[in-house]
């Protein structure tokens, strides 16, 4: 992708057919419909944020295949501007493993990161992010500051946009319409 520095993996918008796990763009795996994709998982966390009022943005974090720390957003919640769901579910992966760094750590989250979520990914040593819905307004990946461009950027993960893209769109955009009416 134009502009992006060498290193930086970024697959968007039909660019590729299929994420590093196999799963589709959709964000599901094409397993049975019992067996939920991480993306599925952060979506759940989404509209469970939504429900309590808040934005909703699901993350969740993975080791080994397995889910270490999922979160919502929880701004309004805990009055702290800084309880984005990445954020809680860094903090959460970091007590649940013992480690600051979560280098062998893949993070899923339903929109694509702000500035201040995508440095705690990086100080993180995430592996990969894995992102839904682009935030042309408020995203910092291949939005706004672009982040992971600064030279300043020590870690810079793989990155795959547009997992599950369409679900996590649909529910920003009702959950922002219902707001508006």
């Amino acid at each position: 992708m134009p502009g992006f520095m060498p290193g930086i993996h970024v697959f968007i918008h039909g660019m590729a057919n299929k994420d590093v796990d196999g799963r589709d763009k959709s964000g599901h795996d094409g397993g049975s419909a019992s067996m939920p994709s991480f993306m599925d998982l952060a979506l759940d966390h989404a509209r469970a944020a939504g429900a309590a009022g808040e934005v909703p943005v699901g993350c969740v974090i993975v080791r080994d295949s397995q889910v270490i720390a999922a979160a919502g957003n929880r701004t309004l919640i805990d009055r702290d501007p800084t309880a984005h769901a990445e954020l809680l579910a860094i903090r959460a992966a970091t007590k649940a493993i013992g480690s600051e760094r979560l280098t062998d750590c893949d993070l899923y989250v339903t929109l694509e990161p702000c500035a201040m979520c995508t440095a705690a990914i990086s100080f993180a040593r995430i592996r990969r992010l894995y992102y839904g819905a682009a935030d042309p307004k408020g995203g910092a990946v291949e939005h706004g500051v672009r982040f992971f461009q600064s030279r300043t950027c020590h870690h810079r993960p793989e990155v795959y946009a547009g997992i599950g893209e369409s679900q996590a769109a649909a529910l920003l955009r009702e959950f922002f319409k219902e707001r508006r009416d």
